[in-house]
């Protein structure tokens, strides 16, 4: 019986395959290009100088291609809605699945809250009066209510297009990311016409701790290459296909950040950019020697909010929703817009999350960041782990992909996925430099003890492989019919009865 037989057993129609290859590496290469590169660029340059900083993106960005590796293997062999829940369900059971799932869906609604704040920060770049009205003040930042209605409005519209249909969606994100090309393009286009070599000295800042002052910030900067998995189900593509545009992504984010990091290096100096608040944006200005150009490419940062918060956004619901079909969270979250299709409660509940972030102003963007990080790469560790548990308990599963062959190669391909996740989780310990503070921390420790109320109700000795969620949701039909006849007047038969129909053979019709 296949998962899709079990999430519907209702006989309703799923999810739409209706995404091409383009909207595919849309939604991959959006989600990574956020707004990060116009505010955090300059930092890197003055941490690392910028062949330091240039490095440091190149190690950065192959180690995710190397985690991207495993995720493509896993896609191509089981292309369904939810990604790592799939992956974690078949290789190490029902909680371990629960586990991952929960984790990358903390630092997805993390990234859309995130991005539902800087929508208004770099708007106000471009109408600097924005600010009426004021709300109050939250660690230092002033809340005003114009300003945060800017990410209330954003966060209405990006939830209405997802609830339209992931091909409306996917079309916005191919449009925006073609924009948001196009604008890099003109950065690169400055940067060989009016940058100049003596701007980059010196190459290097800081040495080996300049170098890792720019790593940890490598796990915010690319997630997104697996969104494309959460929506494998949408994308009517050949799986050995889906899983071959999870690394493209990966690369085609590494070239983006490298070239950012250049050409705004050519553009401006260390002290100048060091002074800078929107360095990036002040570097395209210096390029063209214009201030027009520096609203230019803030209307691109815009572009890469919006892409970054599409994506996520769609990859939270389907991640949801696939958890919701398993009995993981509440049925509630499984619902599909009866017209357009899609996980539309899932929808409303992280739309409804993002339009409250705003409320909280600036001091929240950093800690969304720092508290989402460590769930991510904590799912991206497990995925590993299943990887190799996979290669060695099932050799003869079909792999339409088989990253590094049937050998030893893919093996050692999951080692190092499982080796460079552990080494990034520990740069946001105390005492590492990456280390986060208590209010990130707080934010984590809030999540995961929500998880556990509904980590709780998983059933034990779900064992792991091909029919695990079927028999999960075999044990929680028949839990649910217990407490059912435990409360009418003859429990015991109301149990009797009810028994044979909670079997395998009931869900395969």
């Amino acid at each position: 019986m296949s998962g899709k037989t079990a999430k519907n057993h209702t006989a309703e129609p799923g999810l739409k395959k209706v995404l091409g290859r383009w909207d595919a590496l849309a939604i991959g290469v959006g989600a990574m290009i956020g707004f990060g590169w116009v505010v955090l660029t300059g930092d890197w340059i003055t941490t690392a100088g910028p062949f330091g900083a240039t490095l440091a993106m190149l190690v950065g960005g192959g180690i995710m291609a190397v985690v991207g590796l495993t995720y493509a293997e896993l896609v191509a062999a089981m292309p369904k809605a939810g990604g790592e829940h799939n992956y974690l369900l078949r290789a190490m059971g029902a909680r371990w699945s629960f586990a991952g799932s929960w984790a990358i869906v903390g630092g997805y609604i993390a990234i859309v809250a995130f991005e539902a704040v800087a929508l208004p920060k770099s708007v106000l770049y471009l109408f600097p009066e924005l600010s009426q009205i004021r709300l109050w003040e939250i660690a230092g930042s002033e809340v005003y209510l114009t300003w945060a209605l800017v990410g209330v409005a954003g966060a209405i519209a990006i939830t209405w297009i997802n609830i339209r249909g992931i091909k409306t969606a996917g079309v916005v994100q191919a449009f925006v990311v073609l924009f948001l090309f196009v604008i890099g393009a003109m950065l690169l286009a400055g940067a060989f016409t009016g940058g100049e070599s003596r701007n980059m000295e010196p190459f290097f800042e800081n040495g080996v701790a300049g170098f890792f002052g720019v790593m940890i910030v490598v796990p915010f900067m690319f997630v997104g290459f697996d969104v494309i998995p959460q929506s494998a189900e949408e994308c009517d593509i050949a799986p050995r296909k889906i899983g071959k545009y999870v690394v493209i992504s990966v690369l085609i984010a590494t070239a983006w950040y490298v070239g950012i990091i250049l050409a705004t290096a050519s553009g401006m100096g260390a002290s100048a950019l060091s002074g800078s608040e929107l360095a990036t944006a002040d570097a395209m200005g210096a390029l063209f020697n214009s201030e027009i150009m520096s609203k230019v490419l803030i209307a691109g940062g815009i572009a890469g909010i919006l892409t970054s918060w599409n994506s996520l956004l769609m990859g939270a619901s389907r991640l949801m929703y696939a958890m919701a079909s398993s009995g993981m969270l509440p049925r509630w979250f499984a619902y599909l817009h009866p017209k357009h299709r899609t996980p539309s409660h899932a929808l409303l509940f992280i739309g409804g999350l993002s339009i409250l972030a705003p409320f909280f102003g600036t001091a929240m963007l950093g800690w969304l960041v720092d508290s989402g990080s460590p769930s991510i790469v904590i799912a991206y560790l497990l995925v590993g782990v299943a990887f190799l548990i996979l290669r060695q308990r099932e050799p003869q599963m079909q792999r339409p992909l088989c990253v590094g062959g049937a050998g030893n190669g893919g093996k050692v391909i999951g080692v190092l996925s499982v080796v460079f996740c552990a080494g990034l989780i520990s740069l946001y310990l105390p005492g590492m430099p990456a280390a986060i503070g208590w209010q990130p921390w707080l934010l984590f420790a809030a999540w995961w003890i929500l998880g556990m109320a509904f980590l709780l109700r998983v059933p034990r000795g779900i064992a792991p492989g091909e029919f695990a969620e079927e028999e999960l949701l075999q044990k929680l039909s028949i839990r649910q019919q217990a407490k059912l006849g435990a409360t009418g007047p003859d429990a015991a038969a109301t149990r009797r009865a009810s028994a044979p129909h909670d079997s395998r053979t009931r869900l395969k019709g």
